[in-house]
């Protein structure tokens, strides 16, 4: 099976990171997002991967060239970006001649049963009950199960059971046909052509489309929900060791990632901390967090923080002689 990725967006919620690289390349867990994603589609059994790119985008083609040399990938440039439904439609001949194709966006990562998924004989929506429906497309299901509609955020919703942004299209000449109509037809929500827009009009054309619900799911647009998809993955099992390398003077409080040729000293790493590679980190206290690689930290105090790749965050030190009945107070 052929998998769709559009990773053209520019990710403004997570400036200013993204100023310099897409959002798809944010590491969470010791890799790029994209790069937990690929690997996950890959378990399941996927060989084919066409990758829409617009926004620095001969980075993520880089990025993929270079981490997954063996792969058969395709390039697909969006110009200009006007939605994910235009992405979809500008990739439009790399899939409707394929019995069946699944979708997942560059910026999503979601713990399900892809197997299960890949399985299925109909179309299949992942989805995933939220507080606030109306930040979300939603679907709405009918007696049978079967979805009835698909809303773009909505602002009186009907459902809450909102798509995460994965898709397992059982019809791919179907949804070309849709995309085309929608381009057609200049139909817009929100100034954008989405692709729920497109699976409506495939819904009023008869195609069955089932639900199927993940167990978790991350927005990775922004930084709340990027630094907890950053802790959930590294309480997987295979973070949960002890057999981290020796760093001088240094307590490691799992889970924890770090980088090829880290270099650590007198500090307090962890928990749910991702250090990049060759990142330097010299009387540092870090929980939370996720650190880019080839930065440098130095008497560092930080929770729930994102540092970029090449930065630099120097605080200050103190040598004190202090007396008795004496106050210092360094807050303000």
């Amino acid at each position: 099976m052929k998998a769709i990725i559009p990773v053209a967006g520019m990710g403004a919620r997570l400036r200013p990171h993204t100023h310099t690289q897409p959002k798809s390349l944010v590491p969470i867990a010791g890799k790029a997002i994209l790069g937990h994603i690929i690997e996950r589609l890959q378990e399941a059994g996927i060989t084919k991967f066409v990758l829409v790119v617009g926004y620095l985008g001969e980075k993520i083609m880089h990025y993929v060239q270079r981490k997954y040399p063996n792969l058969e990938m395709e390039f697909v440039v969006q110009q200009p970006r006007e939605g994910l439904g235009h992405a979809l439609w500008t990739a439009r001949e790399t899939f409707k001649n394929e019995k069946e194709v699944l979708i997942q966006l560059g910026d999503t990562i979601v713990d399900v049963n892809m197997e299960a998924i890949l399985a299925s004989d109909q179309t299949v929506l992942a989805v995933k009950k939220v507080k606030v429906p109306t930040m979300f497309g939603i679907t709405e299901l009918g007696q049978d199960a079967y979805i009835t509609k698909v809303v773009e955020k909505p602002k009186i919703p009907k459902s809450n059971l909102a798509l995460v942004g994965l898709y397992k299209i059982n019809n791919p000449k179907g949804l070309a046909e849709a995309l085309e109509y929608i381009i057609a037809q200049d139909i817009r929500t929100q100034n954008e052509y989405h692709l729920t827009d497109a699976l409506m009009h495939m819904i009023q054309n008869g195609e069955p489309m089932l639900t199927y619900d993940v167990d978790n799911w991350f927005d990775c647009g922004r930084k709340e929900t990027l630094l907890h998809a950053n802790a959930t993955l590294l309480n997987r099992p295979e973070f949960k060791h002890t057999n981290y390398p020796e760093f001088p003077n240094t307590i490691i409080i799992p889970p924890v990632s770090i980088g090829k040729d880290a270099q650590i000293s007198n500090s307090i790493i962890g928990p749910n901390v991702a250090i990049g590679e060759r990142a330097i980190l010299n009387y540092t206290i870090v929980r939370d967090s996720i650190i880019g690689g080839y930065s440098e930290l130095a008497y560092a105090v930080l929770q729930e923080s994102l540092v970029g790749s090449d930065s630099a965050l120097k605080g200050q030190s103190q040598r004190l002689n202090i007396g008795d009945s004496t106050e210092i107070d360094f807050s303000s």
